[in-house]
């Protein structure tokens, strides 16, 4: 968890957004041209806002993610970063941990709407030492900021498949004190029978500061139900998922924190919609974390030392899966440093025991030095783990069975990259990564007559590239190419084995987009994203963005999948085709 949860905003405090600091795989708050890890910032203001239908439209502009939706709205979404599985991914919001440990599945059950986030950062790679379990393939950090001002926004819109949305946020901004409360409605009849969804999220973001220093609350809540037509299998099941979610912060000082989070989770399963009697699940999860760490500078700024200790407890009462909980501490330690445009490098180490007294251990050296003016070669290597959801070790259902005898799975991630800025209109990334597994996690069968049975493997390893280029053009238009390859051994499934969710990675994978603004008055956004995913065939999707930006009215309009193309990210699950939708905004703001 590391500096994310004392930088989430600006280091002297919950102030003012840097959008060129980054926080997320850092133990120290640093512009993203000094991150020695591949990281990506994304702000989230009144462009992207109305640029996107959610946060899951920005997501899909970086290739190295792959989000496997069924369906629209983030309805039960998973994600997976360089080729990891979605349980390899962890989502944090404000640096403090949303993984679900009832299911990865619901890992994007974000309980705060987008109209909450001031922006999204990415780290590409291996986590834990900063993050501790699920870290393996990637972490997603969504942050809120102290608005700046007071404001209105409220926002409408509907569409095909019976969308209808609502979303907005009242703002108030005062010398001691800032509220902002925010919310959204998404509801849509479906693109086909028993694909129905409703998406309510509520959030309560308040600020201070006092004499201990800055203080921050986050309260929120989401409600899902929706219609799960062949999500799990031939059935047209229904299920309907809640999550609570609260977290303080408290600064101790300019140099010390005390955060404290606090979430709870229900999903209600019903495998047969018109038949609920059959087989129904019902499962409630809680966790609970606290983290204290401090900042020590050294040498003049250009070194410091981090320390802190984490706590965690999460548990499960569910009729399907028993009733579980398990305790987890942990310490680390990091020494950071870095000078400005010359050389960086970090050394650090995360112990963490939980149940059981075992533990687990995860090191990272990172480093980066700058050639010239304009070129900066990266490398790291870290060691990341995971441990098993109640559902990979109890679940039992006609097409799936747990396995209580599991292991945690860990991984060694090995990467270095090269940064080319030649001028302030270029940039230029690429970056080779190695990923080595052990004790992966994963459903397999020999034939489709059997039942999925999670098993531990060996010797998975993975290997791709990463390139980008952006060019920023005049009068605030942005291109941007980027390009993910990915290849995984799979001397792991012999005799046979099918696998269910390692061996579904994309092999290629690659976005083209551009982003620009008309007169100040008028913001266009294309993507083109094309994927092929092992073993099926390839397919590409193109989506066009409008909106009005001057002014209090922003009217919009979204086009998603124009040319309608047939395509499943999860296999067995079908995706909407064309979908529009338009609307308006309505944003005024106190002077």
């Amino acid at each position: 968890m590391a500096a994310a949860l004392r930088f989430a905003q600006s280091p002297g405090g919950l102030e003012k957004k840097t959008e060129r600091v980054v926080v997320t795989g850092t133990f120290e708050p640093v512009p993203v041209e000094e991150s020695d890890r591949a990281v990506r910032a994304m702000p989230v203001g009144l462009v992207e806002r109305l640029l996107s239908a959610n946060v899951f439209d920005l997501l899909r502009l970086d290739p190295s993610l792959d989000l496997r939706a069924r369906g629209v709205a983030g309805v039960q979404t998973d994600l997976s970063i360089r080729g990891g599985t979605f349980g390899q991914t962890l989502v944090l919001l404000n640096g403090l941990r949303l993984n679900d440990v009832q299911s990865g599945h619901h890992h994007m059950n974000l309980p705060v709407p987008m109209e909450a986030v001031s922006s999204i950062e990415i780290l590409r790679g291996a986590g834990s030492a900063y993050y501790g379990s699920d870290a393996v393939g990637g972490v997603v950090n969504l942050i809120t900021t102290r608005p700046e001002g007071s404001e209105v926004r409220l926002r409408s819109s509907v569409g095909n498949f019976g969308v209808n949305q609502q979303s907005g946020a009242l703002i108030y901004a005062g010398s001691r004190w800032t509220e902002q409360l925010t919310f959204s409605r998404d509801f849509s009849t479906g693109f086909m029978p028993n694909r129905d969804f409703r998406n309510l999220s509520l959030a309560s973001s308040s600020w201070t500061r006092t004499r201990l220093g800055a203080t921050s609350i986050l309260l929120a809540h989401n409600d899902r139900p929706f219609g799960a037509e062949q999500f799990y299998g031939n059935f047209n099941s229904w299920e309907r998922t809640k999550a609570w979610f609260a977290s303080a912060r408290q600064e101790l000082g300019a140099r010390t924190e005390v955060a404290f989070g606090f979430r709870r989770h229900t999903d209600l399963f019903v495998l047969y919609r018109d038949r609920p009697q059959v087989f129904t699940n019902r499962h409630a999860t809680e966790t609970y974390q606290l983290a204290v760490r401090r900042r020590e500078p050294l040498r003049r700024g250009t070194a410091a030392f981090n320390w802190g200790v984490e706590g965690y407890r999460d548990g499960i009462v569910s009729n399907n899966l028993g009733t579980h909980s398990r305790d987890r501490g942990a310490a680390y330690a990091a020494l950071d440093f870095r000078v400005l445009r010359r050389f960086s490098l970090t050394i650090a180490g995360r112990e963490e025991r939980y149940t059981g007294g075992q533990r687990q251990f995860s090191p990272t050296l990172a480093g980066g030095a700058w050639l010239t003016a304009q070129i900066k070669v990266r490398g790291s290597l870290s060691r990341a783990y995971r441990l098993p959801t109640y559902t990979d070790l109890y679940y039992r259902d006609p097409a799936n069975r747990g396995n209580p005898d599991l292991r945690p799975e860990s991984a060694w991630m090995y990467e270095g990259g090269v940064d080319w800025n030649p001028n302030r209109r270029w940039r230029l990334e690429a970056t080779y990564f190695e990923r080595r597994e052990r004790d992966g996690i994963d459903y397999v069968r020999r034939s489709v007559n059997e039942v999925w049975q999670a098993q531990n493997f060996q010797r998975l390893r993975f290997r791709g590239v990463e390139s980008a280029v952006v060019w920023r053009m005049r009068e605030g238009q942005t291109i941007d190419f980027r390009y993910t390859a990915l290849a995984g051994a799979r001397t792991a499934l012999s005799g046979g084995l099918l696998s269910r969710y390692a061996f579904n990675y994309p092999a290629h994978s690659g976005v083209a987009g551009w982003q620009g603004e008309w007169k100040g008055r008028l913001a266009l956004r294309t993507r083109i994203g094309a994927l092929e995913r092992l073993g099926r065939s390839p397919y590409a999707l193109w989506d066009v963005y409008a909106a009005r930006v001057r002014g209090r009215w922003h009217p919009f309009v979204q086009l998603t999948n124009i040319t309608a193309t047939q395509y499943q990210e999860i296999a067995g699950v079908a995706m909407p085709g064309r979908g529009i939708i338009g609307g308006v905004e309505w944003r005024i703001t106190a002077r």
